[in-house]
């Protein structure tokens, strides 16, 4: 296993972590958990990730359970919540948002849900508009004065509002953001290739990207169809199929399989590497259900020695949505 800084702060993050979203409570049970979690800690992953939100609180319930019967030294994996959407089916005012009421009662939600005693990193899921950002930095750096989180990030944040936390934090001398976690696969792109670099550069940014695999679209397993068991057959997923499930998008699955062939590798460990090459990518989090899904995607690490400048000419020959910033 490879481990990278997170951003210019001196935590360690594996380069694959393991991530509860959709899967925990929707798709695996305790047992499947149980065995997924042990099968990446063994393999060297020390970030799993989780939020209020997943399946209204179950899916910290679940991760909760593991890792008490797990019992493993806590100072040895890092944990992870975020925090916006709320977790009950019928939110009343201040139960969701970035408010200091919210942000305060879903950490100590979290905390107990997850059975820990502190969270190595806390996100803001969204930004809110409606709240002050001298409120949510002041909150979360008291959260870390406090002790009941090390470090906070942001989840689908623009480059200017993760500035502008930035900019409250040295204006007050306070904690500012220093990781964020954005989607990044082979078809969404903008983010980390165009919109973060002048964050990168300036202030640093560690990033936890999510969906390497595009929702299991880069695995090639829906290039002939929805398998029953996938998570684009979930129930109330549809926007997800929608999203993915395009005869265009599909065109380019088929032949990024055919080049994975060429290479000996899975599309799935091509795609992960692919994204994992990024150098200002710290973690990829996977989110397999089945053991052999898992174990498959930690190839990815292999599959990094496959990926030649002329391997990926030919991926961006394939893709052709590389994000251009005009500098006119």
């Amino acid at each position: 296993m490879e481990y990278r800084r997170m951003g210019r702060t001196g935590l360690q993050l594996s380069v694959l972590s393991y991530g509860s979203w959709v899967t925990f409570h929707k798709q695996i049970n305790d047992n499947s958990a149980d065995e997924l979690m042990g099968l990446a800690y063994d393999n060297g992953i020390n970030f799993f990730d989780n939020a209020e939100g997943y399946a209204f609180g179950e899916s910290e319930n679940m991760m909760g359970r593991v890792l008490k019967n797990k019992n493993w030294d806590r100072t040895s994996y890092t944990l992870s919540s975020k925090v916006y959407f709320g977790w009950r089916k019928e939110n009343k005012p201040n139960q969701t948002g970035l408010s200091r009421k919210h942000l305060v009662e879903a950490c100590h939600e979290a905390l107990g849900r997850l059975q820990t005693d502190y969270l190595d990193l806390y996100f803001c899921h969204r930004p809110d508009t409606g709240v002050p950002i001298e409120e949510v930095v002041w909150t979360m750096h008291n959260l870390i004065q406090q002790g009941k989180i090390l470090y906070w990030g942001t989840s689908q944040w623009s480059a200017a509002e993760i500035m502008e936390a930035h900019r409250v934090a040295h204006q007050y001398h306070l904690i500012a953001p220093t990781v964020e976690q954005p989607q990044y696969n082979m078809f969404e792109r903008f983010k980390m290739e165009q919109d973060y670099l002048p964050v990168f550069k300036n202030v640093g940014l560690g990033t936890t990207i999510w969906s390497p695999l595009a929702a299991g679209f880069l695995t090639g397993k829906y290039n002939n169809g929805i398998p029953e068991d996938s998570r684009l057959a979930i129930e109330g997923f549809d926007w997800l199929k929608n999203r993915w499930i395009q005869d265009s998008k599909l065109e380019k699955a088929k032949k990024l399989a055919t080049l994975a062939d060429e290479l000996g590798v899975s599309l799935a460990a091509l795609s992960i590497a692919w994204a994992i090459k990024n150098p200002n990518v710290t973690t990829a989090i996977l989110g397999a259900t089945k053991p052999e899904q898992l174990i498959q995607n930690l190839k990815a690490l292999d599959a990094l020695t496959v990926l030649s400048d002329e391997v990926l000419v030919k991926i961006e020959g394939i893709l052709q949505n590389k994000p251009f910033m005009d500098l006119s």
